[in-house]
């Protein structure tokens, strides 16, 4: 009997054990874990799935949903209760309860059921707590500032060139408001926009981690707010609310010895907010932004984005942020006017990540000192120094040396520095806090390091850092291979990328810092394979529909900061770069699933697509930049290879096809089947155009003219292997180098993949005599540069021209998804080693979750190990031309019940499989 009882606990355990082989991990609110202010009415939620089982697929799930946590484990919830769904959806599942609060706090948890019959345990618990909905959700807060800027003066779109007016400094203000506690809390949330910039703090201690809050906007149309989360940080009795705020794009100080690159004046500086103290009682308590706040001058006597900042730190109020403070002789603050709307802050923060330290130090005959940090990277400095009251210190960063070795500013924007003025006797540590840079190297001014001579009695630093300052958008891959080029080439890349990825993502870290739409498009997937960036991309899709014109335009960028006149409009006016309206959205939602999003861009794209079409003459657009920055005989600038008409067209084209795609699942017929005929038509007029049927060449024979009529699909197929063999035999002939630019060469990489010669693509960057990645390498760039040839006169750092990451990826690494896949829940494993690599790595972590394709060749035999996650399928493509030849975890393929071998595309095995690791050999 007691063997009998064993047996039947031991089949118990089993079937515990088996009906817990699924789990859910990874839950996200809008993209994000546990968000506070999430903005919209209907949240959309996605999960993972974990499972030890090979092909396991959701086959059911069910979310519930309450107001506290104490509703959700009684197994039911409160706000909403999904039921058993039959669908193997899980992304983008769409909030189906009852109406949310504005400000509420609500507490999900999720289960799933999967093909096996296995039911997983409930998930962990997750939240996410509502913004403000509507303007009156806001309760009556007030802008409010230190004083108002004249009407006279606000600009918010200054024409570049037009005259600058200089002026006095404008104050950059401290305001505080003191509060009382008379109750235990259960929950306080700050929502809070500082325009340009705010730091907030709460009983002396700033509020979260992050920099440069919130994110640059359309300030004439909207503006961000943050909510933080404060539960745990306000105490019974009295408290302070204190805020610094600082100019950002908001309001570009005009001053005669600071770079200023933009003439922008949407006003002084200015708050916003609303404190929700929520009482364990159930009673609530408020406290807005209006004119019972005090308000007076910061220690920072100056402060711009594009000219760095000033600190006084004599004319510190100690405390001025905490409840004792004696705030009697500060002004009363002003009410004044701020943007129209106002939307919570989605994408992720901007935060300080790396610390750099000098790897050296030199003395110049000047007496600076230059501090060189090995790695050129966004960000601003920290340093702590100690002497006399007054003394002031000045630090220059730079990319770039003189001869003399003094930083050259010249091509990043001068003159740019950090300014400290010493509080006097005792060590002082400070850092700015609201503008940055891009820089490797320091020149200190007026300060001696520590430990050095100092017969002048300076100042001395014990600490000089950069500390570099991104976007915290998580990490999504990882790449590695046995070409050190190749891995040095993806870091250069890498810091390119994050050094421009703020709020927007920008040209440069320093002389513009704006908002450049063709690398949205261009870039966009090299950057999704190493970052999650669906929430920056959909900011930046609503910062396009800030700043289309009237009649449909796009500007080249966005937040439209400026109107660039000159070169006849060339700079406002270029289909490459406004078509990321169409483009960005589409691939969101490729990548993403984001189907939403179409919709709502949907008459954004419709204008610009109407908008081209006036502009077109017999469907071709010649205006614009073209191919920026290609290689030349000329230094690099608008096209030289590729005539003007070439790109715009195509991109034309490109859009058209993309919008009756869209249309069609919008379910909007009419509208597609009028994109599909003017595609038509343009095609027929681009191939008139540029195509000679005798040499099969389009325009001047150009890299990037072939490779997009390749890419967008207006070759006709007869004529396709003949241009990809004019395209290689271009490369060949200049010796393996490139020409193709800013448009083009994103282009030139997909075209060579696709045709299957990712030979030509390793001959091209597996070098360093030849401008191109290598080359800027070879010159000492820690970070992607401007031009191909690493020019000391143009940007160090800027992000356009990495489009080899995604080939990295994609091409030699292989990891890419079906043509009708979508967030690659269908994902394509086709690695094309070539050259001398031995080995490759790339991991991505995609929506449904880690996709890993790893390759050794050893002799004649090819080992492949591939992760699938679960509740997606994928295709596996090997060098394989017989299933003999091939083994999964040592058994021949043929004995594998998970693995099913679909047939033979030319040299390759084509290879079904569902989740989980597989290991393979093809044996030559």
């Amino acid at each position: 009997m007691k063997k009998l009882t064993f047996i039947f606990l031991l089949l118990l355990l089993s079937a515990s054990a088996f009906s817990q082989s699924v789990s859910v991990t990874r839950l996200r609110c809008e993209y994000r874990a546990n968000p506070v202010g999430v903005q919209t009415a209907k949240p959309v939620f996605s999960w993972q799935l974990g499972s030890t089982t090979r092909n396991t697929l959701q086959k059911a799930y069910r979310i519930l949903i309450a107001d506290s946590p104490a509703a959700l484990s009684q197994q039911g919830g409160n706000v909403w209760d999904s039921g058993k769904v039959m669908v193997e959806t899980s992304i983008q599942v769409s909030y189906g309860g009852k109406a949310l609060e504005s400000a509420k706090v609500y507490y999900w948890k999720i289960k799933v059921w999967d093909n096996h019959g296995a039911e997983s345990p409930w998930s962990e618990v997750a939240s996410w707590q509502m913004g403000l909905l509507t303007r009156a959700d806001w309760k009556g807060a007030a802008w409010i500032g230190f004083d108002r800027l004249p009407d006279s003066l606000v600009d918010g779109l200054p024409t570049d060139g037009k005259k600058d007016v200089v002026q006095g400094g404008n104050v950059l203000p401290l305001l505080r408001k003191s509060f009382r506690v008379t109750k235990p809390v259960r929950q306080v949330t700050l929502f809070i926009a500082g325009l340009g910039q705010f730091d907030a703090h709460l009983n002396g201690q700033k509020i979260g981690d992050h920099f440069l809050d919130p994110g640059w906007t359309k300030y004439d149309k909207q503006a961000q707010y943050v909510a933080f989360d404060l539960t745990g940080r306000v105490k019974l009795g009295e408290n302070a609310l204190g805020v610094m705020l600082g100019n950002g794009f908001y309001y570009v100080p005009p001053v005669k010895d600071r770079f200023r690159k933009l003439k922008v004046m949407f006003g002084y500086p200015k708050l916003i907010c609303q404190l929700l103290i929520n009482y364990a009682d159930g009673s609530a308590y408020t406290i807005l932004s209006d004119d019972s706040w005090k308000t007076a001058p910061s220690p920072i006597t100056f402060s711009s984005i594009y000219g760095g900042e000033n600190y006084n730190a004599t004319l510190e109020q100690s405390g001025w942020d905490s409840p004792a403070f004696e705030d009697a002789t500060w002004r009363t603050a002003m009410v004044v006017d701020g943007p129209p709307r106002l939307g919570a802050q989605t994408q992720e923060p901007i935060k300080v990540f790396d610390t750099f330290s000098a790897v050296s130090k030199k003395r110049l005959d000047s007496g600076d000192w230059v501090y060189d940090l090995g790695q050129n990277a966004s960000g601003i400095i920290r340093l702590t120094v100690q002497g006399k009251r007054g003394d002031t210190i000045r630090v220059y960063p730079a990319e770039l040396l003189k001869a003399d070795g003094a930083v050259n500013q010249k091509a990043s924007g001068s003159p740019y520095y950090f300014e400290y003025i010493l509080k006097g006797n005792v060590p002082e540590t400070w850092q700015p806090r609201f503008t940055y840079y891009g820089f490797r190297y320091l020149q200190l001014k007026g300060g001696v390091p520590k430990g050095e001579q100092n017969p002048r009695n300076r100042p001395e630093l014990s600490e000089l850092v950069g500390l570099h300052t991104r976007n915290a958008a998580a990490s999504a891959g990882t790449f590695t291979c046995s070409n050190e080029l190749f891995n040095r080439a993806n870091t250069l890349i890498d810091w390119g990328v994050k050094s421009n990825m703020a709020s927007v993502f920008t040209d440069c870290p320093h002389r513009e810092k704006l908002g450049w739409l063709e690398e949205l498009h261009l870039m966009g997937s090299s950057v999704r394979y190493q970052y999650d960036i669906a929430s920056l991309l959909k900011k930046e899709i609503q910062d396009m529909k800030d700043s289309q014109l009237p009649d449909g335009l796009i500007p080249e960028i966005a937040p439209e900061y400026v109107k660039f006149d000159y070169g006849n409009g060339i700079f406002r006016d270029s289909p490459e770069w406004g078509s990321s309206a169409i483009i960005v959205p589409w691939y969101l939602y490729q990548w993403y699933g984001e189907k939403a999003e179409l919709a709502d861009s949907y008459p954004m794209m419709q204008r610009y697509l109407t908008y081209l079409g006036t502009k077109a003459s017999n469907h071709i657009l010649a205006q614009g930049l073209g191919d920026w920055y290609d290689l030349g005989p000329k230094p690099p600038g608008v096209s030289q290879q590729t005539p003007m008409g070439v790109t715009g067209t195509a991109i034309y084209y490109y859009d058209l096809t993309i919008m009756a795609q869209i249309a069609r699942m919008l379910n909007k017929p009419a509208d597609a089947d009028r994109y599909s005929e003017l595609a038509k038509q343009v095609r027929i007029a681009f191939n008139q155009s540029f195509f000679n049927r005798e040499t099969k060449q389009y325009a001047t024979n150009s890299q990037t003219a072939n490779a997009m009529a390749l890419y967008m699909n207006l070759v006709d197929e007869p004529f396709r292997e003949a241009v990809v063999g004019n395209i290689v035999q271009d490369i060949r002939r200049r010796n393996n180098s490139l020409t193709a630019g800013d448009i083009g060469y994103r282009y030139l990489l997909r075209a060579l993949e696709a045709a299957g010669r990712s030979d030509v693509i390793f001959d091209m960057n597996s070098r360093a005599d030849v401008p191109g990645y290598g080359y800027q390498l070879a010159q000492g760039a820690t970070a992607l540069t401007e031009s191909w040839q690493a020019l000391p006169t143009v940007s160090n750092n800027h992000f356009m021209l990495g489009h080899l990451m995604e080939w990295l990826y994609a091409g030699l690494a292989g990891i890419k998804q079906e043509e009708t896949s979508v967030a690659f829940r269908n994902s394509v494993i086709y690695p094309q080693p070539v050259g001398d690599v031995t080995h490759t790595k790339a991991t991505y972590n995609s929506p449904y979750g880690l996709i890993t394709s790893e390759w050794t060749k050893t002799g004649t035999n090819f080992d492949l190990t591939v992760q699938i996650p679960p509740n997606t399928t994928s295709t596996i493509y090997l060098p394989a031309i017989s299933a003999g030849q091939i083994t999964e975890s040592n058994a021949p393929i043929a004995n594998s019940k998970a693995v099913r071998l679909a047939g033979f595309d030319k040299d390759r095995a084509r290879i079904i499989v569902g989740s989980g690791t597989y290991r393979f050999r093809v044996k030559g």
